[in-house]
């Protein structure tokens, strides 16, 4: 792929093309999406026009821009994601009938919680999570779970950057966090009370498949819920998952 004069690559704009939406900015105009992804007008106009050629990005009547079908369709083919989601959903169905708040599966993905999939119950509690949304890894309980059983290099690298506090109770101290993760660790499992929202509880296990931890499933409960019962609960969920994703291979 040819460069630009900063040295980009297209790969690398067409990327930071795509990165401006998010799930609470569907549409933007040509020149919103320059200015979010940094672009001279020109080439985001030029780019944006060849993404929509090739189906990749969609107008909407008004002229507006948001992501394309196309896209939705390469991105399913053959996804690991895809595969671990539809392996998880029937088993999260259940946990939800117990929870009755909120049930979710993420992934770690540049180093942050990536959620998968989340079944929430009409009357549920406070969550700020989304489906493709993300979570600060040091944070909620899934993120917790998986970096405490991330690869050393990645559990390094992001406690030694800034540790952002998402609520007053997030832990942001590195040494804290280090401890913390050990317990994850040596119990299997996280109780996060108030990390990303004063009113919630996280719970969260690991999900492994051929002995690597590859997702995190997990529960947001009210603060004053009891986070006991629901430990058992979502660790036999996570083994009945990865017994179908051992079966399914």
């Amino acid at each position: 792929m040819a460069n630009s004069r900063s040295g980009d690559s297209m790969t690398t704009r067409i990327v930071r093309v795509l990165d401006t939406f998010a799930n609470d900015r569907t549409t933007q105009t040509a020149s919103e999406i320059a200015r979010r992804a940094g672009l001279p007008s020109s080439s985001a106009h030029r780019i944006i026009g060849d993404l929509i050629d090739a189906g990749l990005l969609e107008r909407d009547d008004e002229g507006r821009v948001r992501l394309g079908m196309r896209l939705w369709e390469l991105a399913l083919r053959g996804s690991s994601a895809l595969r671990l989601r539809q392996t998880a959903l029937p088993h999260m169905e259940k946990v939800q009938t117990v929870v009755r708040e909120h049930t979710q599966l993420a992934v770690l993905e540049h180093d942050e919680a990536l959620f998968l999939e989340r079944l929430s119950h009409p009357e549920a509690g406070a969550n700020i999570t989304r489906v493709a949304g993300r979570l600060p890894v040091h944070a909620s309980s899934s993120g917790l779970v998986l970096l405490a059983f991330a690869d050393p290099v990645v559990r390094e690298r992001v406690l030694s950057a800034p540790l952002r506090a998402v609520s007053r109770e997030t832990v942001t101290d590195p040494a804290a966090l280090r401890s913390l993760l050990a317990g994850i660790r040596r119990r299997g499992h996280v109780v996060a009370t108030g990390s990303i929202e004063s009113v919630s509880t996280g719970v969260a296990v690991p999900i492994r498949d051929r002995g690597e931890v590859v997702a995190a499933l997990s529960a947001v409960l009210p603060r004053d819920a009891d986070a006991a019962p629901v430990i058992p609960v979502l660790t036999a969920a996570a083994k009945d998952i990865e017994r179908d994703l051992r079966d399914s291979r």
